[in-house]
C-alpha cells in the first residue's frame, strides 16, 4: 500500500461512505487533523447539513481552502470493479466514490498545511470551509457557512476550492469563474377539452410553441473574453392527460439559463415574463436562482496559483469558466478572490471514479506553495 500522508488520508476518507448529505465522519477526521496544527474549529450544522470552520493564525490575510465531504451516490454496485467505498489501487490509479470529487483535494490540503505549518509565517491567516450539502440542494451549506463568518466579522480574502479542475494533466486548467444558473419552472394554463370540439377547448401547448420559438432563437449575448455566450435550454416538459382525444388544460415546462456577466438573473427573468406577456399567455413562474455568475481576474490568487503550478508541475495554466456551478459562487459575492484548482475530472460522478495516485502528493505541494506565496511574505 502506498505509505505517502495524502494517499493515506484521501483512502481514509473515502472509505467513509458519505452520500450527501451525509458527513459520516469525514469532518471530524479533518478537524483532528487541523486541531493538532492549532486550528480552532467550530462546528456549524444548519438543518441536516453538517459543516465546520477552522482558522488558523490571528492577524493578516486570510487564505481559506473550501470543499465538501459530500459524495454523489455510487449508483449499480456491480458496475463497479471494486466496492466504491472501499479505495483500491491499482496501475498507478486511486479507486473509490469521491476520489476526485473531492476527497483527494481534501486530504491535499490538509498535509499542505501540516508541511507549511511547521515553520510557520508571522503573520497571515489559513482558513478551512468545509460543508457536505455540496452534491445536494446546497441550501444548509457553504451559503449558510458564508453567512455565519459575516456576522463574525470573519472576512476571507482569497480562496482555493478544491473542485477538480483539471482536463488532462493535473494543473492544467485553473477555473477562475463560473456562469451563473437560473432555473425557471412555468405553467402556462389552457382550458381542458374534447379533440373533437376544439372550439370549445384552448391548447396550451399550441399557445405557448410561439413563445418558446422565440426564447430558444434568441441571441441572448455574445459572451466576453472570460465567458462563452449565454445560452437558454428547456429541460423539461409536460403536459396532457394519457388519453389521444384530450386537449390538455395545462402545460408545465422547465427551463435552464447559463449565463455570463453579460447578463444578471433579473434580466433574464424579465426577458422571459415579457416574451410570454407578448404572446399572451396566461403563465405562472417560479424563478430559482442557483448563483449570479462570477469571476477573479488577474490578481495574487490567480498570479500565485499559476506560479505555483509552473513551479511544482511544469505545465502552464489556462483560466476556464466552463462547466457547472460550484460553492464558489456563494463565496465570490462576499469579494473573495476566489478560484478552482484540483485533479483531472474526467471519472467524477462516473462508477469507477478514480484519481492519479502520483496527482495527490503533487496537488498537496502545488497548494503549498500557493500558501507560501500569498502568506511568506504578508
Amino acid at each position: 500500500m502506498n505509505t505517502d500522508s495524502t494517499i493515506a488520508l484521501t483512502r481514509e476518507l473515502i472509505a467513509r461512505p458519505s452520500i450527501t448529505p451525509e458527513d459520516a465522519g469525514c469532518q471530524a477526521l479533518m478537524m483532528t487533523r487541523l486541531e493538532a496544527l492549532g486550528f480552532r474549529c467550530h462546528r456549524l450544522r444548519f438543518g441536516d447539513t453538517d459543516n465546520f470552520w477552522a482558522e488558523w493564525g490571528q492577524q493578516g490575510p486570510l487564505v481559506a481552502f473550501a470543499g465538501h465531504t459530500d459524495v454523489v451516490p455510487p449508483g449499480p454496485l456491480d458496475a463497479w470493479t471494486t466496492p466504491p467505498f472501499e479505495p483500491m489501487e491499482r496501475d498507478g490509479l486511486l479507486y473509490g466514490r469521491g476520489a476526485a470529487d473531492m476527497k483527494g483535494s481534501l486530504a491535499a490540503m490538509i498535509t499542505a498545511c501540516e508541511r507549511f505549518l511547521e515553520a510557520p509565517p508571522s503573520t497571515g491567516r489559513i482558513g478551512f470551509l468545509i460543508t457536505s450539502d455540496e452534491e445536494g440542494p446546497a441550501k444548509d451549506g457553504t451559503v449558510k457557512v458564508m453567512a455565519w463568518l459575516k456576522e463574525q466579522g470573519i472576512a476571507i480574502d482569497y480562496c482555493i476550492v478544491g473542485e477538480p479542475s483539471s482536463s488532462k494533466e493535473l494543473g492544467d486548467t485553473i477555473k477562475n469563474g463560473r456562469r451563473g444558473s437560473l432555473n425557471g419552472q412555468i405553467t402556462v394554463r389552457g382550458l381542458q377539452g374534447h379533440v373533437a370540439y376544439p372550439q370549445n377547448a384552448d391548447n396550451p401547448i399550441h399557445k405557448a410553441l410561439p413563445a418558446l420559438q422565440a426564447l430558444t432563437a434568441r441571441h441572448w449575448d455574445s459572451g466576453n473574453e472570460f465567458f462563452p455566450p449565454s445560452s437558454l435550454q428547456i429541460t423539461n416538459v409536460r403536459s396532457g392527460t394519457g388519453a389521444t382525444n384530450v386537449i390538455p388544460g395545462d402545460l408545465e415546462l422547465w427551463l435552464n439559463f447559463r449565463f455570463s456577466t453579460e447578463q444578471t438573473a433579473a434580466g433574464l427573468r424579465a426577458a422571459v415574463e415579457q416574451c410570454f406577456q407578448e404572446h399572451g399567455l396566461d403563465t405562472e413562474i417560479t424563478w430559482d436562482l442557483s448563483g449570479e455568475p462570477f469571476l477573479t481576474a488577474e490578481g495574487a490568487l490567480v498570479n500565485a496559483s499559476r506560479e505555483a503550478i509552473r513551479q511544482e508541475l511544469a505545465i502552464e495554466p489556462v483560466l476556464s469558466t466552463s462547466g457547472g456551478t460550484s460553492d464558489g459562487r456563494f463565496i465570490a459575492p462576499y469579494g473573495v478572490e476566489v478560484l478552482e484548482l484540483g485533479p483531472i475530472n474526467a471519472s467524477i460522478h462516473q462508477v469507477n471514479e478514480h484519481v492519479r495516485s502520483a496527482d495527490l502528493p503533487r496537488l498537496s505541494r502545488v497548494y503549498e506553495s500557493i500558501l507560501s506565496k500569498l502568506l511568506a511574505s504578508a
